[in-house]
C-alpha cells in the first residue's frame, strides 16, 4: 500500500519503484488472460492503455502502452490449470542461476529459463508458500518503460500464508531486506527492498503481508498483485466496476498511505488502485 507522487511513502517509510532496474527489483509485469482482446478492452477503458501485439510469432502476447511507453503486457493463459492473474517479474542477471537458488530455497521452477527471441530470458517460478512470480534477464528489452506515474505500476504486494517463510525465501533468492511496519494490532506489513534499488533511503518496491484467517477461510491463496497509481481512486474504481470488474475492497482512506481499492478484472485477476495521501507528498 503506497502513495503516488515525487516523495512516496508507505506508513511513513520511503519507497521507490524505478526503471533503473537492479537485481531483485520489479522490471516487468504481465497478465495471463483467457481472452486477450477482452482484457485489452477492459484495461483500455479503466486506464486508457492501448494494446500492441508483439507480432505474429508471439502467440497472442502483446504490450499495454500509455503515451507510447510500455507499462505492462498481456498474453493467453498457457500453463495447465492456471488462473487469470498478474505476474510480477524481478530483474536477474542470470535466470539459470536464479532458478537454482529458487530450488535450493524451497521454491519451484514452473517454466525453465527460456529465451524470448532477442528480448531477454525468462523463467516462471513459485515460492514455497505457493505464490507465482517470474524473473526477467534483460536482453534488448530492459523492462517496463514507465512506472510511478498515474495509470502505471507503483507497487507490488504479496499475500501469503507464511510471511516469515516468504521473507526468508526472497531474501535468499534476491537478497531482499525488510522493514516491518505494524498495522495497528493487525498483521505486520513488511516492506521489501533490493540491494542498490532506489535513491538514498527510497528503496522499497513491494510489501509482504500474512493472510488473516478470515481470508483463508474465504478461499484466499498466496498471490502477488500489482498496485496501479491513479489520480482519482473512486472514479477509476467505478469505471472498472462499470466495465465488468468485481469489487474486493471498496475505496477507503488509509492514513499516511492514501485512498486505495482492490478489484478483480472481468476474468478474475486481482489488482489494486492507489491515490497517495497528499500529506505524505
Amino acid at each position: 500500500m503506497l502513495g503516488t507522487g515525487t516523495d512516496q511513502r508507505v506508513m511513513g517509510a520511503p519507497l521507490m519503484l524505478t526503471t533503473h532496474f537492479v537485481p531483485g527489483s520489479p522490471n516487468w509485469l504481465d497478465l495471463g488472460a483467457p481472452d486477450v482482446d477482452a482484457a485489452a478492452a477492459f484495461y483500455s477503458a479503466v486506464f486508457g492503455w492501448t494494446f500492441q501485439s508483439a507480432g505474429p510469432e508471439s502467440g497472442g502476447y502483446g504490450f499495454f502502452q500509455l503515451d507510447g511507453r510500455t507499462v505492462g503486457a498481456v498474453g493467453p493463459l498457457t500453463e495447465e490449470g492456471a488462473s487469470p492473474s498478474w505476474t510480477p517479474y524481478f530483474h536477474t542477471a542470470d535466470a539459470d542461476a536464479t532458478c537454482k537458488a529458487v530450488e535450493q530455497a524451497g521454491g519451484r521452477v514452473r517454466v525453465a529459463p527460456m529465451d524470448v527471441f532477442t528480448a531477454g530470458r525468462l523463467a516462471m517460478l513459485t515460492d514455497p508458500t505457493g505464490a507465482d512470480f517470474a524473473v526477467w534477464q534483460p536482453g534488448e528489452v530492459k523492462g517496463l518503460e514507465a512506472v510511478m506515474e498515474p495509470d502505471t505500476l507503483c507497487w507490488t504486494e504479496l499475500y501469503t500464508t507464511d510471511a516469515a517463510a516468504a521473507k526468508e525465501f526472497y531474501a535468499s533468492v534476491f537478497s531482499w531486506s525488510y522493514q516491518d511496519m505494524p498495522m495497528g494490532g493487525g498483521p505486520v506489513y513488511s516492506l521489501a527492498s533490493a540491494p542498490g534499488a532506489g535513491q538514498g533511503e527510497d528503496t522499497a518496491h513491494g510489501g509482504i503481508m500474512q493472510l488473516p484467517q478470515e481470508n483463508l477461510d474465504a478461499g484466499s491463496t498466496p498471490e502477488w498483485h500489482p498496485y496501479f497509481g491513479v489520480t482519482d481512486c473512486d472514479a477509476t474504481f467505478n469505471a472498472a466496476v462499470q466495465h465488468g470488474g468485481t469489487p474486493l475492497i471498496a475505496p477507503m482512506d488509509v492514513p499516511g498511505v492514501g485512498r486505495l481499492a482492490m478489484l478483480m478484472d472481468p476474468a478474475g485477476a486481482p489488482f489494486a488502485l492507489i491515490k497517495g495521501d497528499p500529506s505524505m507528498t
